[in-house]
């Protein structure tokens, strides 16, 4: 269990980091705000899920 959250943890950072490069480059780029929006709302779901299983391995980390 405790490698799959260490996995879990670093699929879910790089997820976020993808969303918020993806969001920021559109912001530049000057396109669709309503496409930056739609992605900066993904990142905060995605920033979210992360916390929760940094949170979830932690909890386990701390059992051991």
């Amino acid at each position: 269990m405790d490698g799959f959250l260490h996995i879990a943890t670093y699929v879910a950072l790089a997820a976020v980091v993808i969303v918020l490069f993806l969001g920021i480059l559109n912001m530049m780029r000057g396109t669709s705000p309503n496409r930056s929006q739609t992605l900066m709302r993904w990142r905060v779901i995605l920033q979210f899920v992360a916390l929760v299983v940094m949170m979830t391995a932690l909890y386990f980390a701390s059992r051991s």
